[in-house]
């Protein structure tokens, strides 16, 4: 059956990469600064700023099936290098964002038959791991966010979490930027190599489709074995 999903940040990624996993069947609409590199795909677009929060609602559908946000931040340096100014601004992109947006939509996502929310944190939330500190206190309030509101919506939502490690993004670009440095991002996964946009797009569709209608409230780690296996 197909269904309305809206993707927040969509426009390159793990979102460009869900999009066209999902325009054949569905009607995606997606929210983000620009539309670069969506010209040739079957979506609809809308104009989305995450630091101002503008969403176009007239633009959207009443009912809305599936939401996935998108946006975030990496940044890795030592406790001591990052201001409370940060810790600030990756909250509010990371978590404050996202939450701002799935109040607009709200309405929406309860008129459908069950909406499916799908959020992203990261492996660094379940295994403390140096230089993480920001990005982990802002992923992790997603967790903590998420399973306390598919609790709150059950049966009529269900909320689960996607918790990547390392993938080969355009975000992650700077931790990958030579042969070196992927050779030891890949060797310090049980599966020896970083995920792909491929790996998440395809659990995040997962979580959205029927297949997946028995699961809520769940954190699921796509890590190649980093948050629970020590093979080196």
């Amino acid at each position: 059956m197909a269904k309305n999903i809206l993707l927040i940040g969509g426009s390159h990624g793990i979102g460009f990469e869900l999009a066209q996993k999902l325009m054949n069947e569905h009607t995606v609409y997606i929210a983000s600064r620009t539309n670069e590199n969506l010209g040739n795909l079957d979506v609809n677009h809308i104009t989305y700023d995450a630091e101002s929060d503008s969403l176009d609602l007239d633009a959207l559908p009443d009912s809305i099936d599936g939401f996935v946000y998108c946006p975030g931040t990496i940044n890795l340096k030592p406790f001591k290098m990052l201001s409370t100014e940060t810790f600030r601004q990756d909250m509010e992109l990371n978590f404050l964002s996202m939450v701002k947006t799935v109040h607009a939509v709200m309405d929406r996502l309860k008129s459908a038959e069950q909406a499916s929310l799908v959020f992203f944190s990261t492996v660094a939330v379940k295994v403390g791991m140096p230089f993480h500190t920001s990005v982990a206190a802002s992923k992790g309030a997603i967790e903590g966010f998420a399973k306390a509101l598919a609790a709150e919506y059950a049966p009529k939502m269900r909320v689960n979490v996607i918790a990547p490690s390392l993938t080969d993004t355009p975000l992650a670009k700077r931790l990958l930027s030579n042969d070196r440095k992927k050779e030891m991002m890949d060797a310090r996964h049980p599966l020896k190599r970083i995920g792909t946009q491929e790996d998440i797009a395809s659990v995040a569709a997962f979580l959205l489709s029927e297949q997946s209608s028995w699961i809520t409230g769940q954190v699921l780690g796509v890590d190649g074995g980093m948050s629970t296996l020590n093979v080196n």
